[in-house]
Formats: structure tokens, sequence, C-alpha cells
């Protein structure tokens, strides 16, 4: 087994998805230095959204919240919004994060029946002492806020917990009835989005359904402030994807962005956080997959993942293609761990 600062060194000379130059982010015309990126390949149509708002000159926090709405109600995904997967006693719950590069965050958890918890969670930041409500009474608080309560459980997903009823296998991991690796890309979950406006100013949102079949009550990262997402106008942001556990572990979200703070390119910081996890649990991180995007305060994007497989999505008003999707790079399978 390797220790870290050979895990690090090893890694180094993988193919990652390289963090765009500074100058190609002031290149930027129509839509000042605005960019947005987000997970999987599904982040294509999160972004588009969130660039109706950037485009026309608008802040960071509306887009990811405009992403992160498309994903919830537009998409029709198991692990997002109200096509997700319930739990092992059927029911659909639903979790969700947003903050701004000045350090306001609001999120929910365990929400059932109303259709976009993201909003829900601005509601919390802005309307509430608050930063985290929980299951009823989170919904109670949507309800006052004039949110409509909406059976979201699908009949194909009622229909899959019934198949699944049948052996009633669970494992702490994502969606456990696909074969494929925990969080891969024909099995991915959160959609995290980053954005940064014309201004210059940053915002990220997460939203999730969650581990399929998961206990009753169990919350991952992407409510939680800095373990799936942390924004810094100081510094950048970060979001994640994968086993929750394994992020709220290690404050992941939080420690990408302190490493950049030091210094660190996104992508560096995100592989380096990956070495983290692997140093830390190195048995479970051959079974689970964690996955790190990030942008710094300049634009530069950068992400990486344990396992192959993970997608990230990127528009902005550079010239060619506005929607590109980018292989970020993985540690699994190449390296020792």
């Amino acid at each position: 087994m390797q220790n870290r600062r050979e895990f690090l060194r090893n890694s180094a000379l993988l193919a990652g998805a390289a963090a765009l130059p500074s100058a190609a982010f002031g290149a930027n015309k129509a839509g000042g230095g605005a960019r947005v990126v987000s997970t999987w390949d599904f982040g294509i149509g999160a972004n588009a959204a969130a660039w109706k708002v950037l485009g026309a000159g608008g802040s960071a926090l509306d887009a990811v919240e405009a992403g992160a709405r498309w994903a919830e109600s537009d998409l029709c995904n198991s692990t997002v919004g109200h096509c997700g997967n319930p739990d092992r006693d059927g029911v659909l719950t639903l979790d969700a994060s947003i903050m701004d590069g000045d350090g306001r965050c609001g999120a929910v958890a365990a929400i059932e029946d109303i259709l976009h918890p993201v909003s829900v969670a601005r509601a919390v930041m802005e309307k509430s002492p608050h930063v985290l409500l929980v299951g009823a009474g989170a919904q109670q608080f949507a309800l006052e806020q004039g949110f409509e309560k909406t059976p979201l459980l699908t009949d194909t997903a009622k229909q899959a917990w019934e198949e699944w009823k049948k052996t009633s296998q669970y494992a702490p991991q994502i969606n456990v009835e696909r074969s494929k690796i925990p969080g891969n890309k024909e099995n991915h979950d959160t959609l995290g989005i980053l954005a940064m406006d014309a201004n210059g100013n940053l915002a990220g949102a997460c939203t999730t359904s969650g581990m399929a079949w998961k206990l009753h009550g169990r919350v991952g990262d992407s409510p939680i402030v800095g373990a799936g997402l942390y924004v810094d106008n100081e510094v950048g942001g970060a979001t994640a994807s994968g086993v929750g556990e394994e992020m709220i572990r290690n404050a992941a979200s939080f420690l990408v962005v302190e490493l950049m703070r030091q210094g660190r390119t996104p992508l560096d910081a995100c592989r380096e956080a990956i070495a983290r996890v692997v140093h830390k649990r190195p048995q479970a991180s051959k079974e689970v997959q964690v996955c790190f995007l990030a942008m710094n305060k300049r634009g530069e994007v950068g992400g990486f993942a344990l396992h192959k497989g993970f997608v990230y999505a990127m528009q902005d008003a550079t010239p060619g293609p506005h929607d590109k999707l980018i292989d970020a790079g993985s540690v699994y399978s190449t390296t020792q761990i």
C-alpha cells in the first residue's frame, strides 16, 4: 500500500481534467466573466438554465438556483428531484443546499413532497435565522413560505422499490440496485453546480434525492455546508458527488476550497482531497465513488474523482461550443490504492 506522498506523486501523472487558464476566462465577451459548471452529463441542461440568468447579466446565486430547479423538475433522473428513488420504506425524501460567496447559506434535508427543495433552501437562507431545516419542519416552513405540497413519488420509482423489496439487499452505497461502480456515469447522483457572474461573485447549489433504499432519515452530504458544497468569494467554490458519507467524514468541499486558498489549482485541490479520502479509508475507497468539482475566483475549473466515470459540464461565453462536457481524472484502477 502506498503512502499519501506516493499517492499524490503518482496521481499527478494521470490525465486529469485540466484547469482552464485565466487568460481564456478573461477573453469572455457577451457574458462578461460569467461561467457555470455542473456535475455529470445532465449538468449540460442545468448549465443551460443557469446561463439564461448569467448571460443576461444576472447574479450567480439566481443562476445556480435556476440550474438546480431545472434538475429537480425538468430532468427525470432516479437520483435527483421528483423522479428520485425512495428510501427502504418507500418514501421519497429530497435534500438541497445553496450558498453564496459572502458566506450566506441555507439547506433542507429529508423534505417530502416539495418540488423545489433548492428554493426552500434559499428561503431558509434569506427568510429565517437558520441554515438547515429537516424533515417535517422543513416541509412546514416550505408551506408557510407559499410552496405547494405535491406528491412526487413516480410510478416508475415505486415499481423499482417494489422490485427491490424482493431481496431487500441494502448497503450504504448509491443506487445499490445497479451493478455499476457506485456514483459512476451510469449511476450518478447529486447535481452540484457552481457559478461566477459578470461581477466576479460566486455561488453554488446542490440537490439530490440521495441513496436509493437508504434508511429512512438518512442524510448525505448535499445539504451539509462544507461537505457537499462550499463557496468563498475570496477563494472559490467546490461541490462534491458520490457517496455522501465520505464527504461528510472529510468536510470535503471545505477542504477543497481551503487547499485552493493555500495556492492549489482547482484540479490539484480536488486531487489532493481525493488523496485525503483514500488515506483515511483505503479499503472503503475501493468500493465507493468520490468526486469533486471546483472553480476558483479567477474562473479556473478542475474536477477529479476516485474512480473513472466522473464527468462535468461547463458553459461560458468563450468562442466555440458553449456547453462542454469534460472527463475528470481518476485514480483507482490506474494507481494502486
